[in-house]
């Protein structure tokens, strides 16, 4: 676990001159490498990139809330960043630096007006882990093992002015305009303030676990609202090892199949059945238990999607329907993809470059059982993204389509990378969300 945080900065101006002070250092770096390559005759860029990384995520960790969160939804598409950067950034999943047990029990006491040794049997000083926006304490009570989630102070409070100061690093580091991503930022925005929201949390993660409880293989923790307030989110500990941990040992491919085989079945019976999405898939929000059951946690970023968003992003996903450009026309003006003011020239180029994507993206669900173990695939998947955002013409038209996209996108990047480190063969043509995974 990395050191424990003693402050977090909470006001606009502390805030705002935390990433002043970033950027001066990240400037600093780019003088020192340019410094370098005059008298090596070459710029070290991945020296460069990883200084730049650790210095904007050492900021980002001390800031937390939105700001670090914005790292770790960038780290998870690994085609939108250099590699030091995605690598850095991943660590905001699982291990950002904690905070100390005096601002915890500060947060306990405006919250629940108690300290937790008054409410728990146990509570563990030390956080077992921590991420963007809150940490995980264990507890006890009556014999019940808990775990206790701890909103980290300011999250809510500072959304919205930390994304407007976030916003210049993440459009250098994706290399777009800021008007073009305005729709997107908004959303994120959205959902950022429902993930501050532990209420909202509570009511939804109670709700889905109701809804998704006859998905075979998939478990629950138990929630507990008399235990819970605005930053404080109390539920049942569920045993088992990191998803994370798991993948890393040695399994066998039986197990490995059938474990992604039951996220698949998880994932597809929420966007079908349930129209809505559990839109975090990251390793850090799965538990693997004895039994090889995939228990599920974190239900604070949920996607509700609307009905003509669901038809049209489905169709699309049909080989059949990508090879008949008329309909691809109606459905890409239908989700945005191609805008009322697009050129001839524009609207040939984006129709090209977003069909060849979606054919590659949708590959699973055109093949039936699709080993996701295939390097080949995702090597293909990051040439073709490195590939448009290296042409200056699809570059320059990229950023487009339905602000549904993002946690659409992001969800699928989330699964189809941990299905790609579970090495799992999969059925993905199956409508039998419900059956049990052999």
């Amino acid at each position: 676990m990395a050191k424990e945080l003693d402050r977090i900065p909470i006001g606009k101006v502390r805030r705002a001159s935390k990433f002043v002070t970033t950027g001066a250092k990240v400037g600093a770096n780019y003088v020192k490498a340019y410094s370098k390559a005059a008298f090596k005759g070459k710029l070290d860029k991945e020296e460069l990139d990883s200084e730049n990384a650790k210095d904007i995520y050492d900021s980002l960790s001390e800031l937390k809330g939105s700001a670090l969160k914005m790292a770790q939804l960038l780290s998870m598409d690994q085609n939108v960043l250099p590699k030091a950067y995605s690598d850095k950034f991943a660590m905001a999943q699982y291990s950002a630096p904690p905070l100390s047990y005096p601002l915890v029990k500060k947060t306990f006491i405006e919250n629940l007006g108690k300290e937790p040794n008054q409410i728990f049997d146990s509570f563990g000083k030390t956080a077992s882990n921590a991420a963007s926006m809150g940490q995980v304490h264990k507890a006890e009570l009556n014999g019940e093992k808990l775990a206790v989630k701890v909103q980290y102070p300011g999250v809510g409070d500072s959304i919205k002015s930390d994304l407007k100061l976030a916003k210049p690093f993440a459009l250098k580091l994706m290399n777009v305009k800021g008007k073009e991503v305005e729709p997107y930022m908004k959303e994120v925005e959205g959902k950022l303030l429902e993930e501050a929201d532990y209420a909202l949390e509570l009511r939804q993660s109670m709700d889905f676990a109701e809804k998704c409880d006859k998905i075979d293989g998939v478990f629950f923790p138990n929630y507990y609202p008399d235990l819970s307030a605005p930053q404080i989110l109390t539920m049942s500990w569920l045993e088992g090892e990191p998803i994370g941990a798991w993948m890393k040992k040695e399994q066998s491919q039986q197990k490995r199949d059938r474990l992604g085989q039951i996220l698949w079945n998880f994932y597809m019976f929420q966007m079908h059945e349930l129209r809505m999405m559990h839109a975090d898939p990251h390793p850090g929000n799965f538990i693997i238990d004895e039994k090889n059951d995939l228990g599920a946690i974190d239900f604070g970023c949920i996607k509700h999607i609307p009905d003509d968003f669901y038809e049209a992003y489905f169709e699309l996903a049909s080989y059949d329907v990508l090879n008949n450009p008329e309909r691809v026309n109606e459905l890409f003006k239908e989700l945005e993809i191609i805008r009322p003011t697009d050129s001839e020239k524009d609207v040939k180029i984006v129709t090209a470059m977003f069909t060849d994507l979606i054919k590659l993206l949708s590959r699973p669900f055109n093949e039936g059982v699709f080993d996701f173990s295939d390097d080949s695939y995702f090597a293909e998947i990051y040439m073709k993204g490195e590939a448009i955002s290296k042409d200056p013409e699809m570059n320059r038209l990229q950023a487009r389509g339905s602000r549904h996209f993002i946690y659409f996108n992001r969800t699928f990047f989330g699964l189809y990378n941990i299905l790609h480190a579970l090495k799992a063969k999969v059925d993905c043509s199956t409508i039998d969300f419900l059956k049990k995974a052999s």
